[in-house]
């Protein structure tokens, strides 16, 4: 049985997780290799499977299972955690170690000798891994989700369902660089070595990987995700989304920078390039909210000054002409207070007028009567003249 092209393998997906420890490439879940592939890594995961003539140049080491197609050749050991599937022409240069049972098909070399705990049987039959592989792939055809979701959780057994590795056919997969024709996605939380070049590159968030990312169509770079490395598209669009780090030139179609991402090199766009900016809720929201509440009423201030403006434009006055009302008041009441006083004056001056006649009339009433007085003291006098010189 072999895993061509067109068949369920359609893209590069490095699930999360995922990294790259000196020479071997770890995973949590399931390997699977398209046909005519090169893998310079070596392969560490639950179980491992291999279509017709990949080279693998380092050892492989499978929790579970582990099938390899005819053709196959891995140069380094296999360890086997339970069963191992050998197809025809097969050839391993280092040493075979299974815990289950051995399959194995004709011409099958293996230059260091192999152990099996379990029966070893020499045929070339389709394995019980790879049987239900294509019962699951022809579900998925057919859009039945629902019947291969119920397939996939039996056959974990209970265990938390992993993403596998997934690698399509005639991919090249080395420390250098990562080559497939076909659409590239990495997961979350991986650390990658090696130039990614794909149809088109999805990497998810909190990444590292130490290269470059080259697409036909468009690249994402997801949050908190750092690129060693340019990143360059020939007509798609480059997203780099918040948080996200580029250590080199960004070359784009179109491109579409988050607020907060940081690119240290040269940024190119044939097209459109934007800069987007994130809008937060909550708190921020209510800050926008009183920023707004307070333009409006700076502008209520505003339309109060104007309509007092306009208040006192419609009465025509102004301080200058309620400071010259003042000083005219004060003017007419000095005014009246002068005449007031000139009033008091005269009638002073009438009374004594009438006060200075009244003691003119007086004076003359006191001459009348001294001179009548006069009059009749004169006879007595004369009279006592006359009695003296008698005597």
């Amino acid at each position: 049985m072999s895993l061509r092209g067109g068949g369920p393998i359609e893209e590069l997906t490095v699930p999360s997780g995922t990294t790259v420890e000196e020479h071997d490439l770890v995973t949590d879940g399931d390997v699977l290799v398209g046909g005519q592939s090169t893998v310079e890594f070596g392969l560490r995961g639950r179980n491992v499977a291999l279509g017709e003539r990949v080279s693998v140049e380092n050892d492989i080491e499978a929790e579970g299972d582990c099938r390899l197609d005819t053709w196959c050749s891995v140069d380094g050991n296999v360890l086997v955690g339970e069963d191992a599937y050998l197809g025809e022409r097969v050839t391993v240069t280092g040493r075979l170690m299974v815990s289950g049972d051995l399959d194995i098909g004709d011409d099958v070399t293996i230059e260091e000798g192999f152990e099996a705990n379990g029966w070893i049987v020499i045929r070339n039959p389709v394995p019980t891994l790879v049987f239900y592989f294509i019962v699951l792939s022809q579900l998925l055809r057919l859009g039945e989700t629902d019947a291969a979701d119920d397939l996939a959780e039996a056959l974990a057994d209970g265990e938390e369902v992993r993403d596998p590795l997934l690698i399509p056919r005639g991919a090249e997969i080395s420390d250098d660089a990562w080559r497939v024709s076909t659409p590239a996605t990495v997961g979350d939380d991986c650390r990658l070595h090696g130039n990614l070049r794909a149809e088109s590159i999805r990497v998810g968030e909190r990444n590292e990987v130490f290269g470059s990312l080259r697409a036909r169509e468009e690249i994402t770079v997801g949050a908190d995700t750092v690129i060693h490395g340019d990143v360059t598209t020939r007509g798609g669009t480059v997203t780099v989304e918040a948080g996200a780090r580029v250590l080199g030139d960004v070359s784009a179609g179109d491109l579409v920078v988050h607020d907060g991402a940081e690119i240290d090199g040269t940024l190119r766009a044939r097209g459109e390039m934007k800069l987007v900016q994130e809008t937060g809720g909550g708190e921020d929201r209510d800050g926008e909210d009183e920023a707004e509440s307070d333009e409006d009423d700076e502008s209520e201030d505003a339309d109060g000054d104007e309509d007092e403006a306009d208040e006192t434009d419609a009465h025509g006055l102004s301080d200058e002409d309620e400071a010259s009302d003042g000083d005219d008041s004060t003017d007419g009441d000095t005014a009246d207070s002068e005449a007031v006083t000139e009033t008091d004056e005269d009638d002073a001056a009438d009374e004594d007028a009438e006060s200075s006649e009244e003691s003119s009339d007086d004076e003359s009433d006191a001459d009348d009567s001294e001179a009548a007085g006069s009059d009749v003291d004169e006879p007595e006098t004369e009279e006592r003249d006359a009695d003296a010189e008698a005597t």
